[in-house]
């Protein structure tokens, strides 16, 4: 027979194993980027804060603050996370040993609208003036976010060299000016300006045809 003494310790001692658990929570750390990356799709930056992640995965405010000091510093982890990602799979497109070097390109511009579009919320963090309004971006972010650049500037000197690209434009200059061109066309789907999806798709392509030097016959 359980004695009610007995009742009482067994609760706290299930009591205590699930708050051990929480704190512990599996991989938390990825929990609460993808959670924060959903609350932020729905709601925009202002839905989120750490007492409402917390809450919603079911562990404590603590255990949060474990892994993040602040909203900043978790907003900044979510915008690595997508630099790490974006870059990843450039690497991949301008590797594929199955694709020409103008089809490379042609990829590469296409991914770069689809992955803007279809990660808007983790997209605006990445290029947005949350982060990098004023110039006050942290070094951490800098740390992820310039090699990203670093990476585009170098396959379009690569580019150059090939003649796909003109070799007239300063290189510095041109990759600044596809990337101008790549996050307005994507901005502006973003932003629900442009919807249709033929139409991006023709906008992409419309812009490789202008920066690409035209085949020689």
């Amino acid at each position: 027979m359980i004695t009610k003494k007995q009742k009482t310790l067994s609760t706290i001692a299930v009591s205590t194993t699930k708050a051990s658990t929480n704190y512990h929570h599996g991989d938390l750390y990825s929990s609460l980027l993808t959670t924060a990356t959903e609350l932020i799709s729905a709601g925009g930056v202002e839905s989120l804060s750490l007492r409402k992640l917390a809450m919603r995965i079911g562990v404590s405010r603590t255990a949060a603050y474990h892994h993040f000091t602040d909203k900043n510093d978790l907003l900044i982890a979510i915008a690595t996370q997508g630099f790490v990602s974006w870059k990843n799979k450039a690497e991949q497109i301008f590797t594929d040993n199955y694709l020409t070097e103008r089809e490379k390109y042609q990829t590469f511009v296409h991914y770069y609208v689809q992955f803007a579009t279809e990660n808007a919320a983790i997209y605006q963090l990445m290029f947005g003036g949350t982060l990098w309004k004023d110039k006050k971006s942290p070094s951490k972010l800098k740390e992820v976010a310039y090699p990203s650049f670093q990476f585009q500037l170098e396959m379009t000197k690569s580019w150059q060299k090939k003649g796909l690209l003109p070799a007239s434009p300063n290189t510095l200059r041109l990759a600044q000016v596809t990337w101008a061109t790549l996050h307005g066309i994507a901005q502006l789907v973003i932003d629900g300006i442009y919807a249709d999806a033929s139409q991006i798709d023709e906008m992409c392509q419309c812009a490789v045809d202008l920066f690409l030097v035209p085949n020689k016959k």
